[in-house]
């Protein structure tokens, strides 16, 4: 499989922050995560798996409540 057969999407981690009334800037200062690496996500570009745990790890829930891996 390619690189590029892969697509990424952050909506699931995107609806979360809402539904949590959390912003992008308050997710940021709890994870330490760059906004570069935010502006990668808003475009649905590939993050490393240490991004995606720390998010995961500060809002307390599950991989797949923050990105959704299709072909």
């Amino acid at each position: 499989m390619k690189k590029e057969d892969i697509k990424f999407s952050y909506a699931p981690l995107w609806k979360l922050l809402i539904e949590r009334n959390i912003k992008k800037s308050e997710l940021r200062d709890l994870t330490g995560i760059a906004a570069s690496t935010f502006t990668k996500m808003a475009k649905n570009e590939q993050v490393s798996l240490d991004v995606v745990a720390r998010i995961s790890l500060a809002l307390q829930c599950g991989l797949d409540d923050i990105v959704s891996i299709t072909k």
